[in-house]
């Protein structure tokens, strides 16, 4: 039995430090749309300012869902730069 596999061993593998910037230019991305969404609901339904005005309402919730998008986004960035902020550091304590 003739294996054409290659070993490596753990010192050979480089470890890639996770980076959160896509995920937050998505997040970014998927916030303005949704605020677009929801400015076009309200302005096409506006006639009509009562609860039972489903598109209006539908359309507020897509303002209020896009700033949390926008907030939670945001937040991951932060925390993931602080994160690696704070392995650097220890990195240079320990050398």
């Amino acid at each position: 039995m003739n294996s054409n596999s290659k070993s490596i061993t753990i010192h050979e593998m480089k470890s890639a430090k996770p980076d959160a910037t896509k995920l937050v230019n998505i997040m970014t991305m998927i916030a303005w749309l949704v605020l677009g969404i929801g400015v076009v609901l309200c302005l096409a339904n506006i006639t009509e300012f009562n609860d039972r005005n489903w598109g209006l309402m539908i359309g507020i919730g897509f303002l209020v869902g896009s700033v949390h998008i926008y907030v939670i986004g945001t937040a991951i960035g932060l925390v993931h730069k602080r994160a690696l902020h704070q392995t650097e550091e220890q990195r240079e304590q320990s050398q």
